[in-house]
């Protein structure tokens, strides 16, 4: 029963709150810090747990009440409020019960690079990077550019930047993959529908102390700057090239002016790809059965198609489809194909827990 998965929470709830009380835990800073912490991860689950239990209650309450002269239509209008109370509970209750993504409350670094389809899919990477940009204001989160490496016209060939802001991880942690787009390209004079591809990576953005690099793994190399970045970009030794010779990783950049913000920035590019490749070897090793594209934001398959002649935008891995690709894009409305995305990677998980 879902009663007895919920009766350990709401004790430990209730020991945390004796702990904190005593008064030989208040002299322990980082002790008091830690129960804090844990009890105010467990205070959702406590709220609803309280509010299923007197909901059961009420219910078992009012069927007895049923066949009452007096009371029985009462008890009958109170079980229509009730019942479905409880079902909608129960689903809360299964989703907060799920093991919590440990990333999930992280800023995120997002890659974009134009694959297949040339100046096409530069100019793609663009437009997506600006639709981006429009959620994480409706967010209200904020958007730095780390890297930028500029194609024709309006285009990018990548596009780096830094997402800041409560749960950016948890939102677009399913974006990574191969987006593929379907339109009438600005250098097509015939007027000629052409596909071209590009890829996007989410990486939680980590602390110094969670990679370690030793810097004799490290292959530094400072040059001139190329493209547009002002009149000194191209006059001193400003761009970095880091290379990290165990992986093979390189990270270049070249967007600032000073070669140490060049660097500084690089590093942290190179500390959020090195834990990503981190994280993905260990989920992997968990089961065969969690190696979904969803779960595993799988970046070797097509995983969203943007087609500008219908106005459509169709996410494979779930078989959505929504015929509103301008209203999407131009406004940032990415919670359409977002929020589905994680209801289905919950569902997936409560499948699996046996929720």
């Amino acid at each position: 029963m879902l009663q007895d998965k919920l009766q350990p929470f709401l004790n430990r709830y209730d020991e945390i709150s004796k702990l904190l009380s005593d008064s030989n835990i208040s002299t322990d800073i980082k002790r008091m810090t830690d129960l804090s912490k844990e009890q105010s991860n467990i205070e959702p689950v406590k709220d609803k747990a309280i509010e299923y239990i007197e909901t059961i209650e009420g219910i078992e309450e009012n069927k007895m009440l049923l066949d009452d002269d007096e009371l029985g239509e009462l008890a009958k209008e109170e079980l229509k409020e009730l019942e479905p109370l409880k079902i909608q509970l129960e689903e809360d209750i299964k989703v907060l019960l799920l093991p919590k993504d440990p990333n999930d409350d992280r800023n995120i670094f997002l890659e974009i690079r134009a694959g297949t389809g040339g100046d096409e899919a530069a100019l793609f990477v663009a437009d997506l990077f600006k639709a981006y940009v429009r959620y994480a204001e409706n967010m209200n989160w904020k958007v730095e550019i780390v890297s930028s490496s500029e194609g024709v016209l309006d285009g990018y060939k990548e596009m780096i930047a830094i997402i800041k802001g409560q749960g950016a991880y948890s939102k677009l942690k399913y974006e990574g993959g191969v987006h593929r787009v379907q339109r009438v390209p600005k250098t097509e004079s015939q007027g000629r529908v052409h596909t071209s591809a590009i890829t996007v990576a989410v990486m939680p953005e980590v602390d110094d102390v969670e990679v370690n690099i030793d810097p004799k793994d490290l292959k530094i190399d400072v040059m001139r700057a190329s493209g547009n970045g002002g009149q000194s970009v191209n006059t001193t030794d400003s761009a970095v090239r880091v290379t990290h010779l165990p992986s093979g990783l390189v990270v270049t950049n070249q967007d600032g002016k000073s070669q140490h913000k060049n660097k500084d920035a690089a590093m942290k590019i190179l500390k959020a790809r090195l834990f990503d490749m981190q994280e993905k070897e260990r989920n992997s090793k968990l089961s065969e059965e969690r190696k979904s594209q969803v779960g595993t934001g799988d970046r070797s398959g097509r995983i969203r198609t943007y087609n500008y002649p219908q106005n459509r935008i169709s996410d494979h891995r779930i078989n959505l489809t929504l015929y509103r690709l301008d209203a999407i894009m131009e406004g940032g409305l990415l919670d359409e194909i977002i929020v589905p995305l994680i209801a289905n990677a919950q569902s997936e998980a409560m499948s699996l827990a046996g929720l």
